[in-house]
């Protein structure tokens, strides 16, 4: 079959993938409504086109952090990639490096920080979970600046892990030939069998619930690295996070495997924008499968957006081959989006080429009778 776009990738990962694995991939929290919501959030936005404007050229380049990338369309973190294909990490980031955007690597990947520095030049972000031992972290924070990784980015949304029901009837676990290789020589490389989630054993036994504000403010302390928090999704934590000196905000719900019936992020992605006025920017991370996605939030004020589960399905069904189709299809249905809505670059990109729910009516003329 003809992949056409990044959706259909998802059912070739099920046929493909040991039912355990595609469940975690695929699954969210508890009744899995703020999951379809991140979908369905996006189709109650319309566009607002501009015509008879020249499109022959289009910029679709832009700098996040100082970096120049090809397009705001980056990777967000996803854990173990190496249950999707045997290339896990590695292909991921050779496919982000030859699209010119960023890779975020998880905490929890099957590949260490070094092992994807090895994979060649690119750049990378490093996602972080903070353990109790805060010698753990501060370990690994300064092993992903030295194999050049440009950012973190700290999730803030998993002081406990959500209930994913999923992981716990498949009572999920890590493959025996694969561990979470940054904790590898720590002892914490081995998730155990439990009697519910084996990740939600590991979590609950290993991420330090007593998280705060006073650490993000710590992790400054440990790294030259730029802090984005990754999580956000109300204007009072926005104004706290660039309190505790944030570089930038991420909304996130973590794919909605955290708290059910939170907001999907395009929904709560304006309401940050506003709050962070213009300081620091703004990233959107859920749900986004299409270049009309990245379109609308970049219209609701985002910097850029970060794509999740659509590079583990292609990665599972194709490899490195298949995450390069993934972000090769989103480029050019932004690109295509962006011509038909009179856009060449993205700051011609307005508020006012979307209308929302939220909206107040446009007015119009009164009817003559």
């Amino acid at each position: 079959m003809e992949v056409t776009n990044v959706t259909e990738y998802q059912a070739i990962a099920k046929e493909k993938l040991p039912k355990m694995v595609y469940d975690y991939y695929a699954s969210g929290a508890e009744d899995q409504w703020t999951l379809e919501e991140n979908r369905n959030a996006f189709a109650r936005i319309l566009f607002r086109p501009r015509i008879l404007i020249d499109v022959s050229k289009i910029d679709m380049t832009t700098t996040i952090l100082g970096f120049k990338l090809s397009m705001p369309i980056m990777i967000a973190p996803t854990a173990m990639q190496k249950m999707a294909h045997p290339d896990g990490e590695y292909a991921t980031a050779r496919a982000a490096s030859a699209a010119g955007t960023i890779m975020t690597l998880s905490s929890w990947a099957t590949s260490s920080v070094e092992e994807v520095a090895s994979t060649g030049p690119g750049i990378r972000f490093f996602q972080l979970y903070v353990y109790k031992d805060r010698n753990v972290v501060a370990q690994l924070v300064r092993r992903a600046e030295r194999a050049g990784f440009k950012a973190i980015a700290l999730t803030v949304d998993t002081p406990r892990l959500g209930r994913r029901e999923a992981d716990i009837k498949n009572r999920f676990t890590l493959p025996p030939f694969l561990t979470l290789k940054n904790f590898e020589g720590l002892d914490l490389g081995k998730m155990d069998e439990a009697n519910d989630s084996g990740l939600a054993s590991y979590v609950a036994g290993q991420i330090d619930r007593t998280l705060s504000w006073k650490d993000v403010q710590w992790l400054q302390t440990i790294t030259t690295m730029p802090i984005l928090v990754k999580g956000v999704i109300t204007a009072e934590d926005t104004r706290l996070a660039i309190q505790a000196g944030a570089a930038g905000i991420i909304v996130s719900n973590h794919g909605a495997r955290q708290l059910d019936y939170v907001p999907a992020t395009i929904m709560a992605l304006e309401e940050v924008v506003k709050a962070a006025q213009g300081r620091v920017p703004v990233f959107l991370d859920g749900g986004v499968r299409r270049g009309t996605d990245v379109f609308k939030a970049l219209a609701l004020g985002a910097s850029g957006i970060f794509i999740g589960r659509p590079v583990v399905f292609s990665l599972a069904a194709e490899g490195e081959l298949g995450v390069k189709k993934v972000l090769q299809m989103l480029r050019d249905e932004f690109e295509l989006t962006m011509a038909l809505s009179g856009c060449t670059s993205l700051k011609q990109i307005t508020r006012n080429h979307i209308v929302t729910e939220w909206d107040a009516p446009r007015s119009r003329p009164a009817p003559r009778l």
